[in-house]
């Protein structure tokens, strides 16, 4: 089977993580330009009101002492500190999932993320995704791209699923979530939205969904 090809996110939606979990061999896109809107700086969870965006902050162009014009390669953006994100996305995970039957059985682990400053938000998704690895139980392993290609061959590209304003056509199985009973099942939140609400039993679901 081909490897998979991925873009590093911020923990990364469900969708992509069911191409992760599936797939023989991953592929991460490391030589593209940074692009916005997507789930490289944000993710979706559920909240009492619904759906709930948290966003990085990110140091644009202007910032940095560069032409507004500049493609900045997403292998150099770096995250704005200066804006006490992490506070805010901490206490947004709090409120959202501390009645979650698996919240505390994670959050020891998942709360240093939120206390050491990172500078570059890829290295700060690198870590995201392992913590997710590790919650899942599944070998942390990739290659990464050399050069950026629009139609690489030999591997299955699900690029795409970074997108964070399409699903791609995913739709997913229901799993139980705790604010279902005012808005429903919501599609494709983050995958930290499965593991709190599943816990161990969250990689047989990833497993059992198709693309």
């Amino acid at each position: 089977m081909d490897p998979v090809l991925l873009h590093p996110s911020y923990f990364g939606p469900v969708s992509q993580w069911v191409a992760f979990t599936k797939a023989e061999a991953v592929v991460f896109e490391s030589e593209d330009n940074y692009q916005k809107q997507t789930y490289r700086n944000r993710m979706y969870i559920y909240d009492a009101n619904g759906k709930l965006t948290l966003n990085i902050p990110i140091k644009h162009s202007a910032a940095l002492g560069l032409p507004k014009s500049t493609r900045q390669k997403y292998r150099d953006i770096q995250i704005e500190n200066a804006f006490p994100w992490q506070l805010q996305h901490w206490r947004a995970f709090k409120a959202s999932y501390q009645t979650s039957p698996f919240f505390e059985f994670y959050e020891d682990e998942l709360q240093p993320l939120y206390d050491n400053t990172f500078k570059y938000l890829l290295d700060f998704n690198y870590r995201c995704m392992e913590f997710v690895a590790d919650a899942l139980q599944v070998e942390w392993s990739f290659d990464q791209t050399a050069d950026y290609v629009l139609h690489p061959e030999g591997m299955r590209d699900h690029r795409a699923l970074v997108n964070a304003k399409s699903d791609a056509g995913f739709m997913s199985h229901r799993y139980p979530q705790v604010f279902e009973d005012k808005k429903g099942f919501i599609n494709n939140l983050c995958v930290l939205d499965l593991i709190f609400n599943e816990g161990p039993a969250s990689l047989a679901y990833l497993q059992e969904q198709n693309l």
